[in-house]
């Protein structure tokens, strides 16, 4: 991306020598402005920052940090993962409160669920569950998690539930067995993993639906499903967030319970008999000290 393309919709016209000047160096200089300090930008520029400061506010802004963001989100997206990265040690140099930024954008995130997706979508996504002959969960990369979560928490509802792991290069194979009457659950975003887009084709070829969890209405997995449930990725870090996706999942494990009915209900205390039974879950009440411990002078076991 050229640096000029931070002002292709601002008019320099009228600017004054010395704030065109500025504009120019801006212009050329976005890796810098991205990186920077006001401070620091005016130094390498020949420019005092109060300059900086007054281009912005002639171009509409209002101060120089709306500029800054510009040329942040531009190196970003021209530097990937690194480009990222960079910025973000750079943010961190340059102020301390990088964390209760990323803290603000997870939680943006995770309230996105609640106004992208209406309860009626949800419920709607858990009754094609619930009637699926099979559901299928995939979702690969950095959205293995979240497909392995929805997955075992279905799993506690429902009898019906596929995890697609394409161990061993049997992805295809797993994919392959996915027909009419089932149900792809899949989990993506962008960048979209070329192996999700892939097996969502084979599954709608093969006859199966789609319920897509992904970050737009117009990602490639999306485009293909048959339902639809949207969560939002922003974040000031190298990598997307994941936390809005993880509270959609959630949410749909809900929605699940909330439709089951008493089918649900009796496969979850199935499921609950059977974890108690295998004493699946640390209770220190029960705990006893190895054999042949030795015990405190007043004869008690040390605690």
């Amino acid at each position: 991306m050229p640096a000029s393309s931070i002002f292709t919709s601002i008019p320099l016209e009228g600017l004054s020598p010395e704030l065109l000047r500025a504009a120019r160096w801006v212009e050329a200089h976005p890796r810098e402005v991205a990186l920077h300090s006001m401070r620091e930008c005016g130094r390498r520029a020949g420019l005092a920052p109060a300059t900086l400061t007054r281009l912005a506010q002639a171009l509409g802004f209002q101060g120089f940090e709306a500029i800054k963001h510009l040329c942040q989100e531009s190196f970003s997206a021209r530097g990937g993962y690194t480009g990222r990265a960079e910025v973000l040690q750079a943010s961190a140099r340059q102020t301390p409160d990088w964390l209760a930024l990323l803290n603000e954008a997870q939680h943006a995130n995770t309230a996105s669920v609640g106004g992208l997706n209406q309860t009626a979508q949800l419920e709607a996504a858990a009754d094609a569950m619930l009637k699926a002959r099979r559901v299928y969960f995939l979702g690969l990369r950095a959205s293995h998690g979240l497909a392995l979560h929805l997955h075992y928490t279905y799993g506690l509802l429902a009898s019906n539930g596929v995890l697609v792991q394409g161990l061993g290069g049997t992805l295809d194979d797993q994919v392959g067995d996915i027909g009419a009457g089932d149900l792809l659950v899949v989990t993506s975003s962008a960048s979209y993993t070329r192996q999700t887009v892939d097996a969502v084709a084979q599954a709608r070829g093969q006859g199966a639906g789609v319920l897509a969890l992904t970050d737009s209405a117009l990602s490639p997995i999306a485009r293909q499903a048959t339902h639809t449930l949207l969560f939002r990725t922003d974040s000031p870090s190298y990598f997307h967030s994941m936390v809005g996706a993880l509270a959609l999942t959630e949410a749909l494990a809900a929605a699940v319970a909330v439709r089951g009915g008493r089918k649900v209900l009796a496969h979850l205390q199935a499921r609950q008999d059977r974890l108690e039974s295998e004493g699946a879950y640390w209770d220190g009440r029960s705990d006893k000290a190895p054999s042949g411990r030795s015990t405190s002078s007043s004869g008690k076991q040390p605690l």
